[in-house]
């Protein structure tokens, strides 16, 4: 199969096991900076280039879209999207799980667990908004960041205040959230991969720190998530339309809560911790018979439309037998 992966560096630890996993099962596999994608859009189809060449036949697209470049990135994945090109997180479930607001909103539609969570806009209702948490202290977010950034822990009522005046004078899109004390620090990473977590591991927040990043300097162990942690994590992942996810949780009283779903999760502390293969699970999946027949559906079907129409304006249409048999061809796995 000819798969490509958008990443903007093909030295990443995540990027080169996705590569290595798919060129070790027979893949053809290229690395694509989705920055140097560029796209024609009509009515008479979608094409792409990149650096100059046109990008054709690929039959599955596997997305490592940083948060920077969210924006161009999923715009990228859309087009492949559109060119009948499968990818196991779609672009509008990347842009959900990229918005810790919208997120938070669709789950708790699905009655999933999450810290009590408050959002609002006017400083004037900003003691109100605090309230409805109840006592400090507060965990206050950034909408957008990642990897911990822009997480802060309010510990008194005047500190919260000073926090959320001062990212209301940036103009920045915030969360405040309950603490969760008896996580003491921890919380679950799961990584969901076709609808089942396929590896997970308990990350310890670093001395002095109340985030349990790896990036912040947490530390992480393989673990054996519970049935109900499998289940909210599944859900989660399913809620917003991913297939490769990594699902934060952490454990409360009242039983496991979403913290975040990353669509890009990285691979490295998952496989270091758990010595799972991810990597290949995640190739495996993407070219799985399934995945690989809807590919294939989806590019008849515009191969088609493509020829009807150029038939009724009276344009010649390429030869619509060659061009199908030439994209299932391409969406076709080869043999191992």
């Amino acid at each position: 199969m000819k798969l490509a992966i958008l990443s903007r560096n093909s030295k990443l630890y995540s990027t080169r096991r996705l590569v290595e996993a798919a060129r070790e099962r027979g893949h053809t596999v290229r690395v694509l900076d989705p920055l140097r994608c560029y796209m024609k859009i009509s009515e008479d189809g979608f094409e792409m280039h990149y650096k100059g060449a046109l990008l054709t036949d690929y039959s599955a697209v596997i997305p490592r879209v940083g948060a920077s470049i969210t924006r161009y990135g999923t715009a990228v994945l859309r087009q492949f999207e559109l060119m009948g090109c499968y990818t196991p997180n779609p672009s509008d479930a990347i842009l959900k799980a990229r918005d810790k607001l919208r997120t938070h909103q669709l789950l708790a539609a699905q009655a999933i667990g999450l810290p009590g969570t408050v959002f609002g806009d006017n400083p004037d209702d900003t003691d109100d908004l605090l309230s409805m948490l109840g006592k400090p202290p507060y965990v206050i977010k950034l909408s957008e960041g990642t990897q911990g950034a822009g997480v802060m822990l309010a510990e008194k009522l005047s500190a919260a205040r000073g926090m959320v005046e001062a990212l209301r004078g940036l103009h920045a899109d915030f969360l405040v959230q309950e603490f969760i004390e008896e996580a003491k620090g921890a919380d679950l990473r799961c990584f969901v991969v076709g609808g089942k977590v396929v590896g997970a591991m308990r990350r310890q927040a670093a001395q002095g720190d109340f985030r349990s990043n790896l990036h912040r300097g947490g530390t992480a162990k393989a673990i054996m998530p519970t049935r109900d942690e499998i289940e909210v994590a599944v859900r989660a992942a399913q809620v917003l339309g991913l297939n490769v996810a990594g699902v934060d949780l952490i454990r409360a009283k009242r039983g496991p809560l979403v913290l975040e779903v990353n669509s890009s999760p990285g691979l490295e502390g998952i496989e270091s911790a758990t010595g799972i293969d991810i990597a290949g699970i995640i190739i495996d999946h993407v070219c799985a018979s399934d995945a690989v027949m809807a590919s294939a559906k989806r590019r008849r079907k515009r191969v088609v439309k493509s020829a009807a129409s150029k038939s009724k304006t009276g344009a010649k249409p390429k030869t619509k037998s060659s061009n199908v048999a030439k994209a299932a061809k391409a969406a076709k796995p080869r043999s191992r």
